[in-house]
């Protein structure tokens, strides 16, 4: 069995949304055993109810517009910190939150530890591609400036990322910059490319920001400050998309009836873009999976990302890229 502890509360949600997406996950994993942080009142219910489900109860809970450092060393009995207590004292092999992406990176970082020898842990993304080819793309926010010996620890955690839940045999890594040519780029921009050049961890040269949904590349490194950006910029197009298809189909009876033949396929690609798939992004570089889903989640990307963050913990995914790191030194 591989326990995975879930945090419900601290999201934008109510936590009846995410214990429906628990429950999810329990219906489609029979190995699959979740302990579940929040208030007494929400978890222990949920417990009695569910075989394979055990309640951690907590006190506190860390808002969204909270100081994460302070809040984390403040509240010790936050469910989000005792979430992460939890997996450093092997009560569980993994942690899903959809709370402030702050606290969960302080408490995960100090609560369950860094791998040895990596600088910074990394958000991690695996964006949907044109081809049906998805790219890994970090750091998504975690570190808004990252040195060039980073960079390059980023590569070789998301290549052993790519090949155990993607599956890559040979993932081939490229910086995110605006330019393909060697030369392109700022001077930060340029010392990350030299060291990923001279890292031995599969860099083939620039990305463009069009590359990032065109399968072009299998992993796609950037400081958390560009990753960010440009994660937010395709969700932002993406919703853009989405709410002029539905205009459009509103103007005319013509419209209408091709949006409705079209429907299927863009419920398809709303939900590839949505992050229900996925169930949010990866915290890779710590001693155990972390995934951090979406503040305004739903039910189907707290199954996805309980099931992955499960599936990651199978895959020995954290000891993989401390022997990655290890090999890089």
């Amino acid at each position: 069995m591989t326990t995975i502890c879930v945090d419900v509360m601290g999201s934008d949600c109510e936590p009846s949304v995410l214990l429906e997406g628990v429950a999810k996950a329990l219906e489609l994993d029979s190995e699959l055993k979740v302990l579940v942080a929040g208030d007494a009142s929400v978890v222990e219910p949920f417990a009695r109810d569910h075989e394979r489900a055990e309640a951690l109860a907590t006190t506190e809970v860390i808002a969204m517009d909270e100081h994460p450092a302070s809040a984390v060393r403040k509240k010790k009995d936050a469910s989000i910190v005792r979430a992460a207590s939890a997996v450093r004292a092997c009560q569980a092999d993994g942690l899903f939150s959809a709370g402030s992406t702050g606290a969960v990176l302080t408490a995960a970082t100090f609560g369950i530890g860094r791998i040895k020898g990596i600088r910074r842990p990394a958000l991690t993304l695996a964006a949907p591609g044109i081809s049906g080819k998805k790219t890994v793309l970090l750091d998504c926010g975690a570190n808004a400036d990252v040195q060039p010996d980073a960079i390059v620890q980023f590569a070789h955690m998301g290549r052993a990322y790519a090949q155990v839940v993607l599956g890559v045999e040979e993932p081939r890594v490229a910086l995110l910059c605006n330019g393909s040519e060697d030369t392109k780029g700022s001077e930060l921009a340029l010392s990350h490319h030299k060291a990923l050049a001279e890292g031995n961890c599969g860099f083939v040269g620039n990305a463009e920001g069009t590359d990032l949904l065109a399968g072009t590349f299998d992993v796609i490194v950037a400081d958390g400050f560009t990753g960010n950006v440009a994660l937010k910029t395709i969700e932002g197009t993406a919703k853009f998309i989405v709410s002029r298809v539905k205009a459009a189909a509103g103007e005319s009876k013509r419209a209408g009836l091709g949006a409705l033949m079209l429907k299927p396929a863009l419920k398809t690609v709303a939900g590839e873009l949505s992050g229900d798939e996925m169930g949010g992004a990866v915290l890779l570089g710590l001693r155990a999976p972390v995934v951090k889903g979406h503040g305004s989640t739903s039910a189907e990307a707290v199954a996805s990302g309980t099931l992955a963050c499960a599936r990651a913990a199978r895959g020995q995914l954290c000891e993989r890229i401390a022997k990655a790191c290890e090999k890089a030194e």
